[in-house]
């Protein structure tokens, strides 16, 4: 209450109002005990901690230690508690009180957090302020019933022509990217997000474990790409407590799925899903769970295989949305039949498998196409790419066959060397830049002309360029037939012949300005 006071009498007044409503209000309430239950800490260790008493605390509750620091009970026995830390424990002492929250863990969801970083809390890194959720969301979620999923059917462009053209993404799909470290998986991820824009996906890319200068990185790429605006960046670095790297890709999932239930299509990048695994491994083996097969947990496969399921395609009648999931993990010594490998391969409709062989003779992006494969993909593939792409893959991988067999120094006839000319080309067509994701009538110019012999007389090192050339001369003479192509409409016999005529005629041009050159 506010008011000029400029006499005695009045400022008496002014108190006696003040008593008698503060009596009033007094005079209507009842004072009520409410019972807490209060437990003890007797045990503070790297990220968990073990506490006595709370006689009903439940499984997955989170529970509040002095400082308003949170906890999530992980085991519950009859002699202890066993709670993992989501914040740091320092301040945190044997004896202190433990309370319950009569609530499990959740996450704040909506619009808001649409061009933030945030921790798996929700809570800001970015400096921008808080974070006003449209509503909260339980980070551990059933996964949608059989019933309400549809077939995928849409393709998730990634902008990449290898992976497009051979190794396709639908909406609603689990695609895998494996490989040894530095070998461009991250590269793969942010290619995907960046050619997104203007596509009305939303992209969630959750950073597990990561370095902070790594993590930095990603979102200044994102930033200078514009896909902030459509992107949520979910961060549990590597100095955070393991409690919250373990909650982290469950977060980023119910983030996803409140816009999935909105009838909007979202891909989360869970980057990586081995550092997810580590933790997990070292909270269960710091609250004495039995360890297995390298020390984890029994439950290792259900942990993840209960977050991917919750990837899916609504039926049209739940509002058609859709969540994407590409999870990444990390190889050794190129080593795919390890345990968290194997484990992720046999959960997920596929892999895209990077070869730390092609990594180093410069083949990027060093995708092995023998070794990736995509079980759905193909349904969603738009026609084009099946009339130019349908026999790619084979013809590819017998190229590779025929180079290594020629290695051995055999004679060689005509039409195999044909082979191997034709299949080198088609892999300096395969490579790409980073940072550089392609439309899609783009990438089926650039393979229909390598595919149909239009690039046979090119040198090796012109075919990038000449390639570029094509590109641009196709947007600008077919423009019709570059809308149709990212149409869905399917390429006519006219559509290739006119397509491959505009590409020889390129390369003749180009053929006859490296002659002049010459001369």
């Amino acid at each position: 209450m506010k008011r000029d006071i400029s006499s005695r009498g009045e400022l008496k007044l002014f108190l006696e109002q003040t008593f008698s409503t503060l009596d009033s209000t007094l005079a209507n309430s009842e004072a009520r005990l409410r019972e807490k239950e209060v437990g003890t800490v007797h045990f503070v260790g790297q990220g968990i901690v073990r506490v006595s008493g709370l006689p009903n605390v439940r499984s997955e509750e989170l529970v509040l230690f002095p400082g308003n620091r949170l906890g999530l009970v992980f085991n519950v026995d009859p002699e202890e508690i066993g709670i993992v830390a989501l914040d740091h424990s320092e301040n945190i002492s044997v004896g202190s009180a433990v309370r319950r929250t009569g609530r499990v863990l959740d996450v704040p969801v909506g619009e808001a957090l649409l061009g933030r970083v945030v921790d798996p809390m929700g809570r800001p890194l970015d400096n921008h302020g808080e974070v006003v959720a449209a509503r909260r969301l339980p980070v551990e979620r059933e996964a949608p019933a059989i019933m309400d999923r549809a077939p995928v059917t849409v393709p998730l462009q990634t902008g990449i022509k290898v992976i497009d053209s051979l190794i396709a993404i639908g909406r609603g799909q689990r695609e895998l990217i494996l490989g040894d470290r530095q070998t461009g998986k991250t590269a793969i991820a942010l290619d995907t997000i960046i050619n997104q824009k203007d596509k009305d996906v939303i992209c969630i890319y959750c950073a597990i474990g990561k370095q902070s200068a790594d993590t930095a990185r990603v979102i200044s790429v994102l930033e200078s790409f514009q896909a902030m605006p459509y992107c949520i960046v979910v961060v549990a670095a590597g100095e955070d407590p393991p409690g919250l790297q373990y909650i982290a890709p469950y977060a980023a999932t119910s983030m996803g799925e409140y816009f999935m239930e909105r009838g909007q299509d979202v891909l989360v990048i869970y980057d990586d899903l081995t550092r997810h695994a580590r933790s997990y491994r070292e909270l269960s083996l710091l609250l004495r769970r039995p360890p297995g097969r390298e020390a984890y947990p029994g439950d290792i496969f259900y942990i993840h295989a209960r977050m991917l399921e919750r990837a899916t395609h609504f039926r049209e009648e739940l509002g058609g949305g859709s969540l994407t999931a590409i999870p990444i993990i990390e190889t050794e010594g190129q080593d795919i039949s390890a345990y968290i490998p194997t484990n992720l391969i046999s959960i997920t409709d596929g892999q895209i498998y990077l070869s730390a062989r092609l990594f180093q003779k410069g083949m990027l992006p060093a995708i092995d196409v023998g070794k990736s494969v995509s079980r759905v993909g193909g349904k969603t593939q738009l026609p084009a790419y099946r009339t130019v792409a349908g026999d790619l893959r084979l013809s590819y991988s017998q190229f590779e066959e025929l180079e290594t067999f020629s290695r051995f120094g055999a004679r060689l006839d005509e039409g195999t060397r044909r082979t191997l000319e034709r299949g080198r080309r088609v892999r300096e067509i395969l490579r790409q830049k980073q940072y550089r994701p392609l439309r899609v009538a783009d990438q089926i110019a650039a393979l229909l002309s390598v595919t149909g012999g239009a690039l046979d007389g090119i040198p090796l090192e012109s075919v990038g360029e000449t390639e570029k050339r094509i590109q641009q001369v196709v947007s600008e003479q077919l423009t019709d037939l570059c809308a149709r192509i990212e149409g869905g409409e399917p390429l006519s016999v006219q559509d290739h012949n006119s397509l491959l005529e505009l590409s020889r005629s390129v390369v003749g041009s180009e053929l006859g300005r490296h002659r002049d050159a010459d001369f």
